[in-house]
Parts: C-alpha cells; structure tokens; sequence
C-alpha cells in the first residue's frame, strides 16, 4: 500500500518506520523534519511521574505507550547504529519543603490507586542514589519504570531508520490531503494539521492550541560528571522541575508552561527554572548554560490527542501535547493499525478527532 505520512515529528516518524517495517510504500511530507515540537522535548518516558489529575483516560494510553516503548527502540535499532539516548535507570521525584512532600504523597497515593509504583523513600536513601541533591530536600519517591529517550538524538535515528527502510522523505509542506499520491494519508504534523484540509467539511474539527515550554540544556563540568544519574523530578512551592541527565555530559532542565503566543525563551521562565534546579541539585551553579529554548506543544480542549479515521483514506494522529515522546510508541502501533484498517490494541474512543467539532 502506498502511504503518505504529513509531519516528521517522533509521531510521525515512529509511524512512518511502523508502516515500512510492516511491507508499505511510505512518503513523509514535512520541510524541516524533527524541528517542532519533538526538537524541544525532554524526552521523559514517565507514565507514573507524569500524572496529572483528572486525566484517568490518558493513563492507559501512557502505560500502553511505555509497554511498547522498548520494542520502538528495538526496531529503530534493527534500521540503524545511530543513538537513541535510551535510558532505563528510573527516576527519583523529591519535594522541597513541607507543603511539597505533602503534594508529593498525595500524588503517590493518587498514583497508587490507579494501579502505579511508586515506592516512598527516605531524602538519605535519595541522596544516596544521587548524592548530588540538597540535603534540605523534604521528600522522596522512587519510580523504577519511568525511563528517557533523548528527543534530538531519537529522531535522527529515527530518520536513518526511515530511509534505510525505505522511507522517502518530500521537503514540501502539504497543505490539502488530495496534493499527494497516496492510497492513505496520515495526518501527524502538530499544530500544522489544523491547516490541512481536503478531510473535512465546514470548520477543521481538530481544536488545537499551542501551549509553549521554556527549557534549558546545560553541561556538567568534568570534574561534576557524572552530576546526576537518572531522572530528577521535584517540586519547588509547588512547581514542577525536572532534571535529566544525558549521555553527552549535558543536563536538561525543564519546563515552564504558558499560552503566551511568544516562540521564544522568557527571561522569568529561565530565571525560575535556574533557580529551582539550584535548589533541588546545588552544584548546577557550576555547569555551563548551553542552551535556552521555547517550543510549541500541540493542546486540544481536554489535553487529549486526536488519534482516529476521520475517512476511508485519512487518518489524524496528532495533539499530544506535552506527552508526544512517550505516547509515540502508542501511536505508532496504534496509527499503524488505523492506516491498515486493522483495529488497535486499545481502546482509542476518548481520543476521536472529531470529539471537538463545532
């Protein structure tokens, strides 16, 4: 079958590697591959860490998308030796203060009764795992299954695993599906899908918003490194932090979270994000900043993604929001399947594209 794929984020390519893995004819449309959303991302594979409340429709999707994130890596690997940045060392979530470490076990708790591990360990056992984080710190919670990718390094492998499976790459921006010449159309390209057309009747049903994420890289010096060794989660007056340490000697500190309309890094978001890495792991005072950044995460009106059929011939798989790393192993299966005309593993009726339509 002959398939064209809209956008070359990590969705749209773990699904294009997906479909040419499976025997297709796959064409990827976008004019900078890997530059949107997925070149700003953290890169956390965290379906315990990352639950928000009110969210219990996208936990099974998160935990499908972890269960299947090892077998991603492993395909992506039989295309190509570029690295991934795959770790599997778990992640530690700490609390700053007293108000934290009540926010932090009222999360646990929360986690627990929707069948997650997280196990409460003491801030010495913490500091023994990473003896690099403040001795003031309130509260600990070690979570074994969240792992990371790192997001720039995946999607070049991601895009020599394409091409060495045969995936042809078009570096032109389709605005309308019948430009291409496909016999299924995938549409996964972030906030661009709402400027595609050719699907629907009326208004574009897909209610996206970009919801921007200030986020830092920075080095550890040689005589620091290794600083951390897996994830750090925290939260500082009830501000989430998180810290991930990368196989290049760098650190990621992210994110802020704000509607703002403005693409580029804000001058408070940096200051904030400095300021409670420091106070959760002190010695970053001495790495070196390399980099500040802003990206646009795809939102819908419920934090939901769009992942569905919309027609015989197009299928929509996109706002993912601030979960698209982790939840590309999902919708690469999942979108795969769809494209096929194959029904999915799991239930994706909270994710219909059409859910918002006016």
């Amino acid at each position: 079958m002959k398939i064209a794929v809209i956008g070359a984020g990590i969705v749209g390519l773990s699904t294009a590697l997906t479909l040419a893995d499976r025997g297709h004819r796959v064409t990827v449309y976008d004019p900078a591959p890997a530059s949107g959303a997925s070149h700003h991302a953290g890169g956390m594979l965290a379906p315990t860490a990352e639950v928000v409340y009110k969210q219990d429709p996208l936990f099974p999707l998160m935990r499908a998308a972890a269960a299947w994130y090892p077998e991603l890596i492993e395909l992506t690997g039989r295309y190509t030796g570029e690295p991934t940045g795959y770790r599997t060392e778990g992640t530690l979530v700490v609390a700053r203060d007293r108000a934290d470490s009540t926010h932090l076990e009222e999360l646990r708790a929360y986690q627990e009764l929707h069948g997650m591990e997280a196990e409460r360990i003491t801030t010495r056992q913490a500091r023994q795992l990473e003896p690099a984080l403040s001795p003031a710190l309130a509260g600990a919670v070690q979570i074994e299954g969240d792992h990371q990718v790192q997001p720039r390094r995946f999607t070049r492998a991601l895009i020599a695993a394409c091409e060495a499976a045969g995936v042809e790459f078009e570096p032109y921006a389709v605005h309308d599906v019948d430009e291409v010449d496909a016999d299924q159309v995938l549409i996964a390209a972030g906030l661009g899908a709402a400027g595609i057309s050719g699907w629907y009747e009326g208004a574009n049903p897909l209610d996206l918003r970009p919801v921007y994420g200030d986020i830092l890289h920075v080095r550890v010096p040689d005589h620091q490194y290794p600083l951390l060794t897996r994830v750090v989660r925290g939260f500082v007056q009830d501000r989430p932090i998180y810290l991930i340490p990368r196989e290049d000697r760098t650190l990621t500190i992210g994110a802020t979270t704000r509607e703002d309309g403005r693409d580029q890094p804000q001058v408070a978001g940096v200051h904030q994000l400095l300021r409670d890495a420091i106070e959760i792991c002190p010695a970053i005072e001495e790495c070196d900043l390399v980099q500040a950044t802003a990206g646009a995460r795809p939102g819908s009106p419920d934090d939901l993604p769009y992942l569905g059929r919309v027609s015989e011939r197009v299928t929509v798989s996109t706002g993912y929001f601030r979960h698209g790393i982790l939840l590309s192993a999902m919708a690469a299966r999942c979108g795969a399947d769809l494209v096929e005309q194959t029904p999915p593993p799991i239930s994706l009726e909270a994710c219909d594209p059409l859910r918002h339509a006016r």
